[in-house]
């Protein structure tokens, strides 16, 4: 089973593909919503001035203040993953060490 995503990633993910302009459907397909989704988070993206909608076109838009959300999540998303890391060889050591109790017990 797939791992499930956060509110933040479908938001950057919906920023990522308007950043290039993008109709509703495209959008859809590439963050990988269903349509009733999308149209919660576009609804919320664009009540927080993040995404733009240029009538004439029939086109979404990231405006400056969604490419700062973008930037900033960046690093975020960034920052996470070098932690999770980081956990990951710590668990690993602690693992070790409890084999090692293990396997004094046992000898």
């Amino acid at each position: 089973m797939g791992k499930y995503r956060s509110k933040l990633q479908i938001i950057a993910d919906i920023l990522l593909v308007a950043s290039k302009g993008a109709k509703k459907t495209w959008i859809m397909y590439q963050a990988n919503l269903s349509y009733a989704l999308l149209n919660r988070y576009l609804a919320e993206v664009m009540d927080a001035g993040l995404v733009s909608f240029v009538g004439s076109v029939d086109c979404y838009n990231i405006t400056r203040k969604g490419q700062e959300f973008l930037d900033k999540f960046s690093e975020y998303f960034e920052r996470r993953r070098q932690l999770e890391e980081q956990i990951s060889g710590i668990d690993s050591e602690k693992m070790n060490l409890e084999k090692m109790i293990h396997s004094r017990i046992t000898d």
